[in-house]
Formats: C-alpha cells, structure tokens, sequence
C-alpha cells in the first residue's frame, strides 16, 4: 500500500480551554489548548514520526491561526484546513475532577469545525491517505456529515481504510437517539473502529461484549476495540474473508491521571501508528497487534500525566524513556 500519507484524519478541530486553577480573586482561569478527537489522532501519530495530515474547518481567527501554528510544530500537515468567514473556531470549556475526568461545555453554534466543504478538499489527500480517521462529530451538522461520508467513500475507491472512533459529546446532538442512529450509520464502512466502555453501553446497551463485537464484524468492521482506561483495552480481531479471528484484553498503565482529554484519540494514534508500518496494515497475527496495543496504551498513559491534549503528546523519545518494551523499540 504505497501511499503518501499514513493517516488523514477528518473531523473537528477547536480550542479547548481546560480549568487550570483560580486567580487571586477566586476566578477560574482557563489554559487554551488546540484539541479536537481527529486533531488529536493525527497529532499522536505525526508526533510519534508519522506522515498526517488533517482535513478540517477553522473561523477566520487567532484561534484558528493557533491550531496551526500548534499541529504544524509536530508536524501535521495543515494545508487542508479550510477557512471559515461566515463561523468561528469552535470552542470547548473543560472542566477537571480530581482524577483529570473531563466535563465539557461547546461553544458551536453551530461552528466553523461543523462546515468542511468537500468540494475544497484536495482529493490528492484522500487517494494518498493509508488510512482515514474520521470520528462522530463531524456527522451533528449536515455539511460536514456529508463531506465525511463523501471522503470515506473516496478514501474507500483508492483501496485505502477507514478507521473510526464515534466520540460521544451529548450536548451537541438533538437526542440521544438521533445520536446513536447517526454513529452506527457509518459502521459498514470503516474497517476499525475504536469505542470507550462507556460509548459501547450507548450503542449496544447491555448486549455481551462478544455479541457486540460480533455484530461488527458482520457490518465488516475488522479491529474492534474498547478502551477502558487503567483497565486497559479489549480487542477483537476478524480478517475480511473470515479465515483469522482473535480477541483478549491488553492491560493498561496505571499513572497519575492530571488530564484525561485526548486520552482515547492519543492511544488511537499510537496504535495507527503501529499499524502504519506495515504494508497491509490489517495484516495481523494476535501477539502482534498485543505488542501494538501495548504501545497505544503507553501513548495514552503518558498523554494523561500532562495538561491539554496536543501539548501532552509524546514523541517516541518519551515512550521510550517511560518505558522498555519491544513494541516500543521497534
């Protein structure tokens, strides 16, 4: 698969300002941090030494002009980020528990993020991209949901994959169910699919992790994976013609949590980054992806020791310093 980019991720971008304590008068005082789940993901990968690159909407701002500056310093390539005269950078205020849980308030109504206009893609990206991350939220509005969908499908004919991770944000769609309707919409169409414990029991309710697993694989879903934080993730494995399938749970890394925004979209990163090296990414004996998810988790358990979501990426540097193991030295 001779491609130009690993992964071209598709999706929101915004600013994040994450509470990071009070001044002298008693008020809250917010740290503005570039974020965004596709942002993130592609962020991950580009700062492990990946190619990336992110398709994206922006307003005509210094919020946009920052997300930039930020993603191209770790070597995102951000010539698809579009420009919005008409909306403003999306905004997102997150709030921290004691234990780096977020809690988030948006400031998209409905956004610039919301208006990606496939026409203006340059379909170079699509036909060269590995693979394409896209997540859910691109689909709350109809313009985006349809430059998504038309990019999966160009992404889809140059015999690229599609990988997926369906964050879910309540307060940004009409109902729960129109939601969940809209997030397993796209599921016949990706090849990897990344959800949290908490997502899968939204979409599948309390339907056994296997049958749940199973009823994706039967959609054509590949890799199916679930995080559960320190818990670590489980996995579940079956090739397109059925002949190999697998499935275990790899453990997680037990840090101190600070914050836990872009824990999930850096562990996705580091597993597509893994998954990258390989000519047939989906290629995949079951130590194999084991030593893979190792990595992710190690990815992600670092990113939650520091503030923010794209200013607490590590470079492999980091990994390997935090901690020996083959999946990292390789």
């Amino acid at each position: 698969m001779n491609k130009k980019y690993d992964v071209v991720a598709l999706g929101e971008v915004l600013i994040d300002f994450t509470f990071s304590g009070r001044n002298s008068d008693g008020k809250k005082v917010f740290e503005e941090n570039p974020g965004g789940a596709p942002a993130n993901c592609v962020g991950a990968l580009c700062k492990l030494g990946g190619r990336g690159a992110l398709i994206a909407m922006t307003g005509d701002d210094s919020f946009g002009d920052d997300i930039r500056k930020s993603l191209s310093e770790i070597n995102v390539d951000v010539s698809q980020i579009q420009h919005c005269d008409y909306q403003h950078t999306t905004l997102a205020f997150v709030m921290l528990d004691d234990d780096g849980e977020r809690h988030f308030s948006f400031y998209r109504n409905p956004g610039a993020d919301t208006q990606i206009d496939f026409d203006r893609i340059d379909k170079s990206y699509l036909d060269g991209a590995k693979i394409l991350h896209v997540g859910s939220l691109s689909l709350v509005e109809e313009k985006s949901r349809e430059s998504t969908m038309k990019s999966i499908v160009a992404v889809k004919e140059a015999n690229g994959l599609v990988s997926y991770d369906p964050n879910w944000r309540a307060p940004l769609w009409k109902s729960k169910a129109v939601g969940v309707e809209f997030i397993k919409s796209i599921f016949p169409l990706t090849d990897i699919v990344k959800i949290s414990d908490e997502e899968y029991e939204l979409l599948f309710g309390d339907l056994p992790f296997e049958k749940g697993f199973r009823e994706l694989h039967e959609k054509g879903v590949s890799l199916v994976l679930v995080t559960m934080g320190e818990n670590g993730v489980m996995y579940s494995f079956s090739s397109m013609n059925l002949e190999k399938s697998f499935s275990g749970t790899v453990p997680g890394k037990k840090v101190h949590a600070v914050d836990t925004t872009g824990a999930g979209d850096s562990f996705t990163g580091g597993l597509l980054y893994k998954l990258t090296r390989k000519e047939n990414p989906l290629d995949l004996e079951k130590d194999e992806l084991e030593d893979y998810l190792r990595f992710a988790n190690s990815v992600a358990a670092f990113c939650v020791t520091k503030k923010g979501a794209i200013p607490a990426l590590p470079s492999m540097e980091d990994i390997r310093d935090d901690i020996k193991d083959p999946a990292i030295d390789s």
